[in-house]
């Protein structure tokens, strides 16, 4: 899972987003972050987090129990949770990592991650949600399609390259032949009228 926290206090035209933004998506690293529409794609929810220029500290909790995903913030320094985003059905394999990044955009923004805590719930299960947790290998959310990462084009070989450098070298000596046969034949041509 990968929670991203972007800064900047343009709004976006599509909805009415207003930066600093939290948003969070599962990826099996077969997804790219879409910087160009804001994560938008590959988002499964998000809210506004307004802390800039702020005299106290901020928190973020995100909270993964039975395969639901809850971020909740305190960024108003009153030590009360806000709920940010909530997510059921999010499922996620054990032996993975857990990351979070900054991305600022086009505005420098400095956010310092102070401490990072991590702890390890420990919920009673029924035999059948331990055999349902044991199966998850790949993350994925239940209800939501992610869209498929484009296959990047392949690289031409080097033969290829060859010989597309090679035809283009050919046709652009032809072109200026002929340019040049069609220029000495103009002005053979407008030399007789003056005679």
């Amino acid at each position: 899972m990968e929670t991203a926290w972007q800064s900047g206090t343009q709004r976006t035209e599509c909805s009415q987003r207003v930066f600093p933004y939290i948003s969070a998506m599962v990826n099996n690293g077969s997804l790219s972050y879409d910087h160009e529409r804001d994560g938008r794609p590959t988002e499964l929810g998000g809210c506004t987090a307004i802390v800039r220029n702020i005299r106290y500290d901020t928190f973020l909790v995100i909270r993964y129990v039975k395969r639901h995903l809850t971020i909740m913030m305190d960024i108003d320094g009153r030590h009360e949770w806000r709920d940010c985003i909530e997510m059921p059905g999010v499922r996620l394999p054990r032996g993975y990592y857990f990351g979070t990044s900054s991305i600022t955009g086009d505005l420098s923004d400095n956010h310092d991650v102070i401490s990072l805590k991590l702890f390890e719930l420990t919920g009673v299960r029924t035999p059948e949600e331990e055999k349902l947790h044991r199966d998850v290998f790949l993350p994925s959310v239940d209800n939501l399609k992610l869209p498929e990462m484009t296959e990047p084009p392949t690289p031409l070989s080097g033969l290829a390259l060859f010989l597309i450098v090679f035809f283009s070298l050919v046709f652009s000596v032809f072109a200026i032949v002929i340019g040049i046969i069609l220029y000495n034949k103009w002005q053979d041509h407008s030399r007789k009228r003056f005679y």
